[in-house]
């Protein structure tokens, strides 16, 4: 039988790239969205996927209409569009909150909440993400809590204001320089694909995880900003012949407060479950960079 996956977030980026290959794996996906979410992602699945707009309904809803299994919870808000303190803390706290207590009023199986790698004192989005995870382990006797925690994900059809299709967009404009930090901060870059694959392997192994777990989800290697930016900026000048004029001027911008410098992580609990990345950093930015360059035509 198939296994009915209830998807918050599922027309964001994340979201719509899990969609796509919860479907194309077998499972019955069950989207929960706003009435106005935009669902240009999932044009070509609209009718494989079961919508609920959540504004609209009881959240009890789509519990009492289909057994669900499994609960993915994607949504996320960044605070990066001036969202109020109580709106990211509804967003990121509250909602999944209430939505795992639905999902363990209905038996459901297990709960995937997305996580940050990100310290906690960073911001208003890490700190709301680390209360809803302490609250959720209270949840662990009653239902499976598996925690991915993600590094940076980058790929084709990401939103603007994320630093990956920021970077190259910035390239695509051919200005004259580009303003950054000092660039000494470490992260880890991961293609979208990998990401999705490691829900998918977390999911097909789920009866060997206990009730609670974490999983780092990135690829196990890091580079500085300062050192990525000029890969980005190498791969457009040998592979597109682009931005060899652009004056990269490191330091103009200050650190974020709080910035941390390296990120600690631990992919081997993936890894024992077969998982592994599948795509380069160089791979991944070049159908990244090919991506953004069709969208301008």
């Amino acid at each position: 039988m198939k296994k009915n996956v209830l998807l918050t977030g599922g027309t964001g980026f994340l979201g719509s790239n899990l969609t796509i290959k919860l479907l194309k794996s077998g499972y019955t996906v069950i989207l929960l969205k706003r009435s106005s979410s935009n669902t240009e992602r999932l044009k070509e699945y609209i009718k494989d996927i079961k919508f609920y707009d959540i504004d609209k309904i009881n959240l009890k809803t789509p519990f009492k209409e289909n057994k669900i299994d499994h609960v993915i919870h994607t949504s996320t808000n960044y605070g990066r569009n001036g969202e109020s303190k109580s709106e990211i803390i509804n967003t990121n706290l509250l909602f999944p909150l209430r939505l795992l207590e639905t999902a363990v009023f209905f038996n459901t199986d297990t709960f995937f909440n997305t996580d940050t790698l990100l310290y906690d004192y960073l911001n208003d989005y890490t700190l709301s993400k680390k209360q809803f995870l302490e609250w959720a382990k209270t949840f662990s006797k009653n239902i499976r809590i598996i925690n991915m925690k993600l590094e940076h994900i980058y790929g084709p059809c990401d939103s603007s204001n994320k630093f990956v299709t920021w970077l190259i967009r910035e390239f695509l404009k051919s200005g004259n320089e580009i303003k950054l930090t000092g660039g000494k901060q470490k992260r880890d870059f991961i293609y979208i694909d990998d990401v999705v694959d490691a829900y998918i392997k977390v999911l097909k192994n789920i009866n060997k995880i206990g009730n609670f777990e974490n999983f780092d989800v990135g690829t196990g290697s890091f580079i500085s900003i300062r050192e990525f930016v000029i890969l980005v900026k190498e791969i457009f000048e040998k592979r597109f012949y682009i931005g060899n004029k652009i004056k990269l001027n490191f330091g103009t911008l200050p650190y974020r407060e709080n910035e941390f410098y390296k990120i600690k992580e631990d992919i081997t609990p993936l890894k024992k479950l077969g998982w592994k990345p599948r795509y380069s950093l160089k791979s991944g930015l070049i159908k990244t960079i090919i991506y953004e360059l069709r969208s301008m035509k």
